[in-house]
Order: C-alpha cells, then structure tokens, then sequence
C-alpha cells in the first residue's frame, strides 16, 4: 500500500462521520472536534478528488454518488477495523496476568500471600513465570516483571517496591557450633544477586569457602540442615526467620537498590492496577 495516495485519516474520518449521521453538527459531536474542523476535512477531500462528496440541504448532508463509492469502502473498512479492536481487546481481557519474578521470590513471598488477591479479585487469573533470567517485558513476555535493581530499565515503567533489605541467615544449630570466618558460604551457581551482594560488602572475598548450588531452594534447603550459612533479601526468608528455621546474623538494606514493579509503557489493564495495588499495600 503507498500511504502517500491515501487522504489524511482525520479527513476520512470527518466524511465516514458526515456520511453516517447525515450532519456535520453530530459528525463534530461523535469525533470530539469542531463544526468548523469537520468542514475544513471535507472542503479539502473534495479539493484532493476534484469532485463534490455530500449535497448539503436543509436538514444536513448526504452522499453524492462519488461521495456514495467512498463512503461504502469507508464504512465496511471503519466497521471492520473496529470489530478487529473489539476482537484483539477481548483476547487481552480474556488472557491471565502473567507476572515474572524470581523462583524464591514466587515460592517465599508471592505465592503463600496469592491467597488473599484471589479472595479479593476472584475474576483476575494470575500466570506465574518464575526465571532468574529477566524477563522480556517489552517484548511481552509477561505483563509484570518484579525485579531487583536500581530501576534503570531503558524503555519501561519502574515503580519501587520495597527496598532490598539483605539478610545473613544460618541455622539455629550452625550458629552455636560454628564461627564466621570459618565457615561455608551458599549461593546460586549462577551470577545472582545475594552473593554479589555479599561480596560488594565484604562478607565473602576470595580465601571465603563457597558452595554453589543450582537454585536458591537448594540454598535456602542447605542452610536449613546446618550446613552453611547465606545472604537473602528479606522477603524470602522472612517465614524461615518467623519459624525459626533460621536466625538472622546480621541484617542490612542496600541503599540505592530494591524490588520494583516492570511493566511497559502506557495505560495498564484493570487486571495489572489490581494485582499492582495489592502488592504494594501487601508488601
């Protein structure tokens, strides 16, 4: 298609409107313009054709013959773009929220409180893509990305969540038979943040014995039994804390960092304001 052949949409739209109503006091109306806008669109579609498109009368317009061709192609190609709208915005609304985080963000924190966003918005199904990996939201790989960081993210929305609170945890038994210095550090095999962490502040540099693992849940389950100790956001284990399955060490909060809500650009789904406004109140 050569656009440069095309009239300018808003003319179009102007005569589409006139030809409906048969007046350019409604097609002004339903277009939110001007009387005197919908009469400049016309008078320059008629001088870009050379041929007049609506008789005006008494009453208001109507089609010329010329005005009768455009105004068909113009009405099934409206009619069909908007039914094509209406179709693409129920397949959205009828698709989960799909929300990215981390494994152990998803299994400590987000799932056991999902319980109360779903009493209050049982209508809003949720799709967890828990990842280390961050997720492509500009690509629309999920809807809602919550990810660590400074909120740098060029091309997206970020919104703090909470600040990255880092906690040293270790087992109640570890803690009583073992000394820090000697002791086994456990982290992720891959680069994540806990140990970056860690060794940003000097808990673990390179004479530091480490264990890598393949998930944090494989961590989190080696510190429990005692073998080791390691560093977390809070959010994970603040139920192990709560139980007693670990004790914290030592706790401190990274300034300039924290947990932030990703989401594109624009207007979000009534879906993600909700999900959104119960995790920051939840949080």
């Amino acid at each position: 298609m050569d656009w440069k052949t095309i009239p300018s949409l808003a003319s179009l739209r102007a005569f589409d409107g006139a030809a409906r109503t048969g007046s350019l006091s409604e097609a002004a109306r339903s277009l939110n313009v001007t009387h005197a806008a919908i009469s400049q669109h016309l008078r320059a579609l008629e001088a870009e054709f050379g041929v007049p498109l609506l008789d005006r009368t008494g009453k208001g317009v109507i089609p010329t013959a010329a005005g009768q061709i455009l105004g068909s192609a113009l009405a099934d190609g409206f009619d069909r773009i908007a039914a094509g709208i209406e179709a693409l915005r129920g397949e959205i609304a009828g698709r989960p929220l799909t929300v990215a985080t981390t494994p152990t963000f998803a299994e400590n924190w987000l799932m056991p409180r999902l319980g109360s966003f779903w009493a209050a918005h049982p209508e809003v199904e949720i799709a967890l893509k828990p990842a280390n990996r961050l997720a492509d939201i500009a690509g629309g790989e999920a809807d809602l990305a919550i990810r660590y960081g400074s909120g740098a993210w060029p091309g997206l929305q970020a919104e703090k969540l909470a600040p990255a609170t880092f906690v040293v945890v270790a087992s109640p038994t570890f803690t009583k038979i073992n000394t820090l210095p000697a002791c086994c550090w456990y982290f992720v095999e891959r680069g994540f943040e806990h140990r970056k962490w860690a060794i940003s502040h000097g808990l673990v540099t390179e004479g530091t014995r480490i264990e890598h693992l393949d998930s944090n849940a494989l961590v989190l389950s080696a510190v429990r039994a005692g073998h080791g100790l390691t560093a977390q956001t809070r959010a994970n284990v603040d139920a192990d804390l709560a139980s007693g399955a670990l004790v914290a060490l030592g706790e401190f909060e990274d300034e300039g960092a924290g947990y932030f809500l990703v989401t594109r650009a624009g207007e979000p789904s009534p879906a993600l304001k909700a999900f959104t406004s119960w995790l920051k109140t939840d949080i």
